[in-house]
Parts: structure tokens; sequence; C-alpha cells
């Protein structure tokens, strides 16, 4: 069984950090594509961050320089260090495992149940 938690969400003022850590179980985690991604009321889920196996980064661009994705392949988490929040960052922050492969064709992708980050102003 699969299992990805999330933690490490709250309230903080604008300006401040946060750090979410998601723990996973039940994969191989250290092949996972990780990412988080975030959904504010009435918008669309977006993506975050992600970072391969290999420990590529991306960022999308409204958190380059303010947000950094890690990982412990031996603790099997991944971590999303957040500075200099914005009211803007404020959605449920939510973890995702994705492992895609072309030959063969396969894909295992989970998600998390999700964490509130609220900024206020």
């Amino acid at each position: 069984q699969v299992q990805l938690v999330e933690s490490g969400g709250g309230l903080v003022q604008a300006g401040g950090s946060l750090r979410l850590s998601c723990a996973a179980s039940g994969i191989i985690f250290s092949i996972y594509t990780m990412g988080w991604y975030r959904q504010a009321p009435g918008k669309q889920r977006d993506l975050v961050a992600t970072i391969t196996s290999g420990s590529r980064t991306n960022y999308t661009d409204s958190v380059k320089g303010r947000f950094t994705i890690s990982r412990d392949n031996g603790k099997k988490t991944v971590y999303l260090q957040m500075n200099s929040l914005k009211p803007e960052d404020t959605a449920v922050y939510y973890c995702n495992a994705d492992y895609t492969t072309l030959v063969p064709p396969q894909k295992y992708d989970y998600w998390g149940q999700g964490t509130q980050v609220t900024v206020s102003s």
C-alpha cells in the first residue's frame, strides 16, 4: 500500500518561512520523481517544484529563489523549504510521486492528502 504523508503546513505571516515534509512508504522511493503541487480555492492544481531521482530540480517561476525542494532517499522523504512567503502562496500543498517509463510504457502516480499553507498579509 502506497502512502504519501505530508506535514509542516500552517499559518504564517508574509515574509515568513515554512518547511513541508512528505514521507513515502510502499514505493521504491529513490527511483521516483517527487513533486510538490498546490491548489488554491477555486483554482486548478499547479506544479510548484519537482526533483528527479538524480536530484535534478525544477520550479515554477513564481517560487524560484524562494522555495527549495530536496530529498532524502534514506528517509524516503521529500522536503519543500519555503522562504519569503507571500499571501498568494496560500493553498493546499500536495506531494506527488511519479515513475514513468516509455519502454515498457508504464506510469505509477501517487498523491498525498495535502497540507494547508496559509500566508497572512
